[in-house]
């Protein structure tokens, strides 16, 4: 394709002249189906070429080749005709594949993919249109299918920006920091129970990669990656992701990972590494909390991903995870409960307390990068404040956090000393002592010193006041009990 680098600008030229399309969010999904079959057909050929008796999952009339590709003969499908095939035939057909616990996932993926897919275009011609740039493609062509899997990150990375659907988009630039630091071995195999798209699986496969050099080693990085995204959307462009990157049976699964007993989870349901930003401030059925211990049983969605993590971590496996600073200074029943656990039972050995606005603009909350491994119980934690990289005020969608910010903490990671700047800690080393007895859970230490307003969007700023109250409820609940303890009483 000679002009690949306008790939994402010309379909989006085009999709703004059709009446069905709704805003970035929706683009970017009327654009996902589309690019998935286009890269399974890529992937069939190789399947078929490789395989004399591969037969498609996809009946012959709705697979890409024979009702996508333009010949130029004037014979493709195009206006009404097109729409009444896509509504009607393509879709129903893709959304009802027979699938059955025996059908292989390289081929469950379609159904899977489908399921709760939707065609937003509503001018056939306008599809043609797109469909023919989508087309024009050469995924055979190895330096054109690598080039093109950056573009594919462009289309991700404008997820950030486009509303709630920011929620599945993790910056690269943190993901690579996180798989770099958790250091992948060959042999071992990573996890991501909100995958999303499938950044952090990605930064995983690129740092694994580095070490391939038999055709064993290809194998097992191709089995190194377990993945659960709960929505559609995102999960039909991680499985999209993952074929982009040559792995032919993407072991991603559409699925929620909270809808099952941490208690029944057994050795053979653990990694060896997980890699996770799991969602915040979101919201469960009620019932979700059954599946969790009553100690455990909170009502953020961050705080039930963490237990699922300890629940799944290998003996001697390693994790490294972000959460909210809701989830650091929170001292609520729930919160102390996964942090004593997590510093009884794993060693929390670093927290890195990552700049504000690393989300921007799908959200202003801080976020917190922990590191922790499950080899012994936490004996003493080091804390470092990653500070916003100089000449910037905050990140942006046109100044995004990049690599080499994150050169300071890789500097000081082999070489740990405590740092204070201008009277406040900046790195620093408490024992869990500290931790538990003199802080009473708080995490939230080497924090940013507040030298001007922060102004948060509104659910931001909600999100936060619920949590700092809960917290401060939970403190005066402590103090009033240690008071009414000393004074020989009962708490009522």
């Amino acid at each position: 394709m000679s002009n690949l680098s306008g790939f994402v600008k010309r379909l989006r030229d085009i999709m703004r002249n059709d009446a069905g399309i709704n805003g970035d969010a929706q683009r970017i999904e009327q654009i996902a189906w589309m690019l998935f079959l286009k890269v399974y057909d890529a992937k069939e050929q190789d399947w078929e070429w490789g395989d004399d008796n591969y037969v498609s999952i996809i009946p012959e009339a709705c697979r890409w080749a024979n009702w996508a590709a333009d010949d130029r003969s004037g014979s493709a499908m195009t206006g009404d005709r097109l729409l009444e095939f896509v509504n009607n035939t393509l879709f129903p057909t893709l959304k009802n594949l027979p699938v059955t616990a025996s059908t292989p996932i390289k081929k469950a993926i379609v159904q899977t993919t489908f399921a709760d897919a939707n065609n937003y275009m509503k001018d056939g011609v306008l599809l043609r249109q797109v469909i023919n740039v989508i087309d024009e493609l050469d995924l055979s062509d190895y330096e054109e299918s690598h080039a093109f899997g950056e573009i594919y990150e462009s289309i991700l990375k404008e997820l950030q920006s486009a509303g709630s659907a920011g929620e599945f988009y993790t910056p690269r630039a943190v993901t690579d920091f996180m798989a770099q630091m958790i250091k992948p071995r060959i042999g071992e195999k990573m996890a991501d129970f909100a995958c999303g798209t499938g950044g952090f699986i990605t930064s995983w496969l690129k740092e694994l990669d580095k070490q391939v050099k038999t055709t064993e080693d290809q194998q097992a990085y191709g089995n190194s990656i377990y993945g659960i995204e709960k929505k559609q959307f995102p999960y039909m462009l991680c499985i999209t992701n993952m074929l982009l990157h040559d792995l032919d049976v993407p072991q991603v699964f559409h699925a929620n990972s909270l809808l099952h007993d941490v208690l029944d989870y057994t050795e053979s349901d653990q990694f060896d590494v997980i890699l996770m930003n799991p969602p915040y401030g979101g919201s469960e059925k009620a019932e979700v909390k059954n599946h969790f211990p009553s100690d455990l049983a909170s009502s953020e969605t961050a705080d039930l991903f963490m237990s699922v993590i300890m629940y799944r971590l290998k003996k001697n496996g390693r994790a490294a995870v972000i959460l909210p600073d809701g989830f650091l200074f929170g001292t609520d029943n729930a919160k102390v409960n996964i942090k004593k656990k997590l510093l009884s039972e794993f060693n929390l050995h670093t927290i890195v307390r990552m700049p504000s606005s690393v989300f921007s603009p799908y959200t202003s909350i801080t976020t917190n990068i922990l590191f922790f491994d499950r080899t012994k119980p936490t004996e003493e934690t080091w804390f470092y404040r990653l500070d916003m990289p100089e000449g910037y005020k905050h990140f942006s969608k046109t100044k995004p956090m990049k690599p080499e910010h994150f050169a300071p903490v890789l500097a000081w990671w082999n070489d740990r000393r405590e740092i204070t700047v201008d009277g406040f800690d900046k790195a620093k080393k408490y024992t869990v002592q500290q931790l538990t007895e003199e802080l009473g859970y708080n995490f939230d230490q080497c924090g940013y010193p507040h030298m001007e307003e922060e102004i948060l969007d509104p659910m931001d700023l909600i999100r936060r006041y619920q949590e700092e109250r809960a917290s401060l409820n939970a403190e005066i609940d402590r103090v009033l009990a240690e008071i009414t303890a000393m004074l020989g009483g009962t708490a009522q």
